[in-house]
């Protein structure tokens, strides 16, 4: 898309008040910057496909593997960036460890995205 696909104002006319609402709900940068590395998880399939598969059920890295045709040693990398980045947690179960969606937060991100590409 070039800039001239954009369309803008036809003069230059800043409207104060307006501006002056946004800089008072910005959140600081270091916000900002944590939302932005948050959204930097959702942007691998493989991560999205590990999400949608605990959305469905707690499940071990086992069962995540074999419903998602995947290497154990692959599912447990993304599980770590998922885990720090608070969007999964682990319980023990026994020998295993059971990996679920960290709160109800992630399950509206997950319902919602897919109500958005869905419309």
């Amino acid at each position: 898309m070039a800039i001239n696909d954009v369309e803008c104002c036809d003069e230059f006319c800043v409207h104060s008040d307006v501006v002056e609402e946004i800089h008072n709900l910005m959140p600081d940068d270091d916000k900002l910057y944590d939302l932005a590395e948050l959204f930097k998880v959702f942007g691998d399939s493989t991560r999205i496909r590990i999400l949608v598969a605990l959305f469905a059920s707690e499940m071990c890295v086992c069962d995540i593997a074999e419903s998602l045709n995947m290497t154990q040693s692959a599912i447990s990398h993304q599980l770590r960036i998922l885990k720090q980045s608070k969007l999964v947690g682990n319980k023990r179960d026994g020998k295993s460890i059971i990996y679920f969606l960290a709160d109800e937060h992630v399950r509206m991100i997950i319902a919602q995205g897919m109500d958005h590409i869905n419309e």
